[in-house]
């Protein structure tokens, strides 16, 4: 078990620098597992009957299409894939860290990548330069109007308003999956511990905890994806409105 919350293994590779190797792993791991079952879904096409799976997977694509569409307008109707995938693979990495692969079996994987502000940070840069390209796409530089608007001298401000989205992003999913994962690491330690407070047991009492709180972590993880997705949308519908 490791003594600290938040520490990573790390590669030490030319150029790119010093990396959270466990972060990396676990990432294409989670890759692995998604793609494998989209194929056991799509496999369930082959059939002439409709499948639990199918209808699973395509009423979380019409959701996801429906919100983007109604958002954004008819413009939108392109960015649903991507859409698509960022909700649905940023609620597998919320979610891996259920599994306790990193600490009680010593493996160089495991966590929530998420959990990692540097994950986060990639997905919301991501989405950033999304909305900027998209934007200069459609308009040109004239795209960049906007930040001089209602006036010249909002200039400064219109422009933090701009960084501060993607850093929002970042810091709301990091933050909510670290503390979930924070709050599972102390009522471990508080369990192996063996503590107890006069005739109270209060490592046993804690013992049903990590139960209830993974419950509580997989309904933060599942929010907090939806969360990220539903900004992404309303911040690309800011950028593709008509008197944008």
């Amino acid at each position: 078990m490791h003594d600290q919350i938040g520490g990573h293994a790390l590669w030490h590779v030319p150029v790119l620098g010093t990396l959270h190797s466990d972060t990396i792993l676990t990432t294409w791991l989670v890759m692995l597992v998604a793609l494998v079952l989209f194929a056991w879904v799509g496999a369930s096409y082959r059939s002439a009957f409709v499948s639990k799976r199918q209808s699973v997977l395509e009423g979380l694509i019409n959701s996801i299409a429906d919100l983007t569409v109604s958002t954004i307008g008819p413009k939108g109707e392109p960015f649903v894939p991507f859409f698509i995938a960022l909700g649905v693979f940023i609620f597998f990495l919320n979610e891996f860290g259920a599994f306790p692969f990193k600490d009680p079996m010593a493996l160089p994987f495991g966590g929530s990548p998420t959990a990692d502000l540097n994950t986060a940070a990639a997905y919301a840069v991501m989405v950033f330069f999304v909305i900027q390209i998209s934007g200069i796409r459609r308009e040109g530089l004239g795209f960049y109007k906007h930040l001089i608007r209602p006036m010249p001298v909002m200039l400064p401000i219109n422009i933090l308003e701009e960084l501060l989205r993607p850093t929002t992003l970042a810091l709301r999913l990091f933050f909510n999956i670290f503390i979930g994962e924070l709050l599972l690491f102390v009522i471990v330690q508080i369990i192996e511990g063996h503590i107890k407070v006069g005739g109270f047991n209060l490592s046993l009492a804690a013992s049903v905890m990590p139960f209830f709180l993974e419950i509580f972590n997989f309904l933060v993880g599942l929010l907090q994806a939806f969360v990220f997705v539903l900004l992404s949308i309303v911040y690309l519908s800011l950028a593709l409105a008509d008197e944008h």
